[in-house]
């Protein structure tokens, strides 16, 4: 006998019925029911925005967190369809340097080769791990290109020698223009092993490597990547809400930053609020991106003073200790819930930011309204987060830390906290570490792929489609019990061997 209607209403709670309790929900705490499929997961378009005139192939950002975000991962992220958002956790020109370097490129790495003058005597250490480093007049970008230090001929000496005394001759320069497989052809046309990258204008941008192609090619093929309307990379940044963040504004926008996003941890301030009038009557071609909220109340007055996008979290992050130390913020899905189903009436984007531990909390951020999720944890760890890798208890593993962490904020992040003006610092994070992850260029495509599967099983074809059957009270959602949790995870094995992809 075919279900009545009344059965089919009772099945599952609709989205309003469920975050209109007054509960605090996080991604584990809910689980969707299955839809109807009728379509292949590879059908599934991922496409979106990051925020009102952005779009991008995939919805992933990289948090601006100084152990997340410079320009190796802004580059990475921007090839893949994605974007990141440079930290300012530094001097207001080193992050307008970084976004230039990733600006700078059409290629999805940065080797971060070091530069060197013919007179500098390197060691070993100074190369920082590269098999090469390039040597122009003065060691830096700017001059001119006149060889390449190999580390294993420095290593060959007993002492520190002149560069200039093993130095080999610069090969001929690829066009700094060149994308991924315009850069490869040139490797493999002239029989190169390696080939510096030079700007039309003739800074040394990069060094590509006959290894770097090798490595690419063994990842997921790349999709579409992120170009703004100057055809280069999306790359946004952060600013605070500060006096000489005014400053640090001027000089991302002149370096061509895409999007700006104010990182404070609790958005809804007369300082934000200034910012933002004052970011969107100097610069109004440049999305400005609001937050953190987790209310509508919150999102409301940021909506009102002209942002073009909203950050959602506040205490969600896996390092982060706000909802234990000031006892405010909430469970990440109910914030996402409650903001996207406001931000939709204005047409402003919702970034998902924090909580994310794996694709199904991507498949849920997503349904419940965002249209982008930030990840921290989530990247660092990768070959392209900043920092070396080190080994803890026999794993490889990279630093981690909180923007909130007392060791951050004493490179000015306490900021974000609205805690440089106080005497007494206290810490809304931790410093921690996370195992080497591989290559995004690898680990994001096998996420992104599992998304589509999480989709494809909800009956959506597309960001749009999942939205549309949230709202359409379609999409059905239940509350697992601890016992749930447990059971629809791996459970009942005396060991096993967890493998993504």
């Amino acid at each position: 006998m075919a279900a009545s209607s009344a059965d089919l209403a009772d099945d599952g709670f609709t989205g309003p019925r469920l975050f209109s309790q007054g509960v605090s929900y996080t991604y584990d705490d809910v689980i969707f029911l299955p839809g109807y499929i009728g379509f292949p997961a590879d059908a599934v378009d991922l496409s979106t925005r990051l925020s009102r005139r952005l779009p991008l192939s995939i919805p992933c950002v990289a948090s601006p967190m100084d152990t997340v975000s410079e320009a190796a991962m802004a580059a990475a992220m921007a090839s893949l369809g994605a974007a990141a958002v440079v930290h300012g956790n530094t001097e207001p020109d080193a992050q307008a340097a970084i976004v230039r370097a990733a600006k700078s490129r059409r290629l999805p790495f940065v080797s971060s080769a070091p530069f060197f003058s013919p007179s500098s005597a390197p060691t070993l250490n100074d190369f920082a791990g590269n098999e090469y480093a390039l040597v122009t007049e003065r060691g830096d970008s700017l001059s001119r290109l006149v060889g390449v230090a190999v580390a294993a001929d420095a290593a060959s000496h007993e002492v520190p020698a002149p560069v200039s005394e093993y130095m080999r001759p610069a090969p001929r320069s690829a066009s700094a223009s060149f994308d991924f497989e315009q850069a490869a052809a040139f490797l493999a046309d002239e029989g190169l092993d390696y080939a510096p990258l030079v700007s039309d204008d003739g800074e040394v941008i990069e060094l590509i490597t006959a290894k770097d192609v090798e490595r690419i090619r063994s990842y997921p093929k790349l999709g579409k990547p992120s170009l703004g309307a100057d055809g280069k990379f999306v790359v946004a940044a952060s600013i605070g809400t500060r006096e000489d963040d005014k400053r640090r504004l001027e000089q991302l926008v002149k370096v061509g930053a895409n999007a700006i996003v104010i990182d404070s941890s609790q958005g809804n301030s007369i300082y934000q609020l200034d910012m933002i009038k004052f970011a969107k009557k100097m610069y109004p071609e440049v999305d400005l991106i609001g937050g953190n909220v987790v209310t509508i109340a919150q999102a409301q007055n940021l909506i009102q003073a002209g942002v073009d996008g909203l950050r959602v979290g506040m205490g969600s992050g896996s390092i982060c200790t706000t909802q234990e130390v000031c006892a405010v913020g909430r469970g990440q899905a109910t914030a996402v819930y409650k903001v996207s189903s406001y931000a939709k009436d204005h047409d402003i984007p919702v970034i998902a930011d924090g909580g994310i531990s794996n694709s199904g909390h991507i498949v849920k951020a997503l349904s419940l309204g965002a249209s982008t999720v930030m990840m921290g944890s989530f990247l660092a760890g990768s070959h392209e987060a900043p920092g070396s890798y080190e080994y803890k208890d026999g794993r490889r593993v990279k630093k981690y830390r909180g923007m909130g962490s007392l060791e951050a904020m004493t490179k000015g992040s306490d900021a974000r906290y609205l805690g440089d003006t106080l005497k007494l610092k206290v810490a809304q994070g931790v410093v921690g570490a996370v195992a080497d992850k591989g290559s995004v260029l690898r680990f994001i495509p096998y996420t992104m792929q599992a998304v589509k599967q999480g989709f494809q099983d909800l009956g959506a074809s597309s960001l749009q489609s999942a939205h549309d059957l949230l709202r359409s009270e379609t999409l059905r959602l239940e509350v697992r019990t601890g016992a749930a949790q447990v059971e629809g995870g791996i459970h009942g094995l005396v060991s096993y061997e967890k493998k993504a992809f």
